[in-house]
């Protein structure tokens, strides 16, 4: 277990060295998304991210950024997600100090002109209009909609065209001095870190004053059961449509995470599984299809999705959900157990040899964990998952009372769709 460091303010560091690269990654991540959002700020976690490359106190201009990172060849860019914001810089281990100071520079010290705000709310409006007309990126917006309704969890993390306009400039400002604070913020450091990283990161980051712990969002319910699906559409006269099918599972602190994660890729998470063979090499019924299993903080969501040929739907949804309710009678083989038991590792192994991978993979956990595995001590919960956990978590997680289902595709009614299923 590798536990953090700490800033005289209280802020969480994780230092990441290994020699194998010259670069390294600096990444901010701070643990406020879009959930958090009251109705006056819905889509504002996602707007402050783009406002921090708009121009500081001492880097006014937008330019002024992008110039102090681009003459390094820097890679950087920030993402917004229901939980969390992150902010990111990979670059040269000899040049971090730049990072460092470009990063502490833009979360604590952007300006927030009403011009760049006005100016962005245009961009962010054609960014939401680009997910919503692109049926692949849109499917799963539509499916945690249905799933989370009346939620701020089943919000669209951009907001909807209307609050972006409607958005004040001193509420937004408000709402990120409420949040970013050092108590909410995780810096990771990985790949070629420097020695005296924890003294630049003291004069930059640790200088932040302390506030008060943030109120945090309302916690998620359970799931009652329903004679019919919950349903996310979005009508579209496509040949290709897309589907998603989920259903609610324990959140990520739960101790059938490992478990869910191995269901989810022997049932879809590669050309060797069973939804894979089942569905596109037997039946040509599509392209692509996937199964994946996320968690929030209090509730997540084991899913499958597919692009499906939309005059063969009926048979695509009878061999999906028989597939599903088959794992959940019968569990899996030991066969199948161990080979994904060996791909996790092995896949495991590859993605961590990039700097800004093992820097996610650092932050994160301490962010929502509490507790950070070393990737050694990730793998041996997966070696420990028995052929007995899959089969007890299938038969509690696939329970087609609790089913959502979005498409997008040519259904104009929820009906037009929902006759498709099989007899559940």
């Amino acid at each position: 277990m590798k536990h953090p460091k700490r800033l005289s303010n209280g802020m969480r560091v994780h230092l990441v060295p290994f020699s194998s690269t010259q670069a390294v990654t600096v990444l901010v991540q701070i643990k406020v998304g879009s959930r958090h959002e009251e109705d006056k700020v819905w889509g504002g976690s996602h707007f402050i991210e783009h406002l921090m490359f708009k121009g500081t106190t001492r880097r006014p201009k937008t330019a002024d950024i992008s110039n102090t990172l681009d003459r390094y060849g820097a890679r950087y860019n920030a993402y917004t997600g229901k939980e969390l914001t992150g902010y990111y810089v990979k670059i040269a281990g000899d040049k971090v100090n730049i990072a460092i100071d470009l990063l502490h520079d833009m979360i604590f010290h952007s300006t927030f002109k009403q011009t760049e705000m006005n100016r962005e709310r245009k961009v962010i409006i054609e960014e939401i209009k680009m997910y919503d007309e692109n049926p692949i990126m849109h499917i799963g917006t539509l499916l945690e909609g249905a799933m989370f309704d009346g939620s701020t969890l089943g919000r669209d993390i951009a907001g909807t065209q209307q609050m972006i306009k409607d958005m004040k400039r001193k509420d937004l400002i408000a709402y990120r001095d409420h949040h970013y604070v050092p108590s909410q913020i995780v810096i990771t450091m990985a790949g070629n870190v420097p020695k005296d990283a924890m003294e630049q990161l003291e004069k930059t980051f640790g200088r932040v004053k302390e506030a008060p712990l943030p109120k945090d969002y309302l916690t998620f319910g359970d799931l009652p059961e329903r004679a019919t699906p919950r349903v996310g559409r979005q009508y579209k006269d496509l040949k290709q449509m897309q589907l998603a099918l989920a259903f609610p599972a324990p959140g990520r602190l739960h101790k059938d995470q490992y478990p869910l994660k191995l269901l989810a890729a022997i049932m879809g998470g590669g050309m060797s599984s069973r939804l894979f063979a089942q569905v596109r090499e037997r039946r040509g019924l599509c392209y692509d299809i996937r199964a994946s299993s996320s968690g929030y903080q209090d509730v997540g969501m084991f899913t499958v999705s597919a692009g499906l040929d939309a005059d063969r739907l009926t048979e695509a949804l009878r061999v999906i959900v028989g597939e599903l309710k088959k794992v959940a009678r019968n569990g899996v083989t030991a066969k199948e157990l161990q080979y994904i038991k060996d791909n996790i590792e092995g896949s495991s192994q590859l993605a961590l040899e990039n700097s800004s991978a093992q820097a996610e993979f650092f932050g994160r956990q301490e962010l929502f964990y509490g507790e950070v595995l070393t990737p050694e001590e990730s793998i041996a919960k997966v070696r420990r998952v028995r052929r007995a956990d899959i089969q007890r978590v299938a038969k509690e997680v696939i329970n087609f009372k609790r089913l959502s289902i979005a498409a997008v595709g040519p259904y104009k009614t929820d009906k037009s769709l929902l006759k498709h299923l099989p007899k559940l």
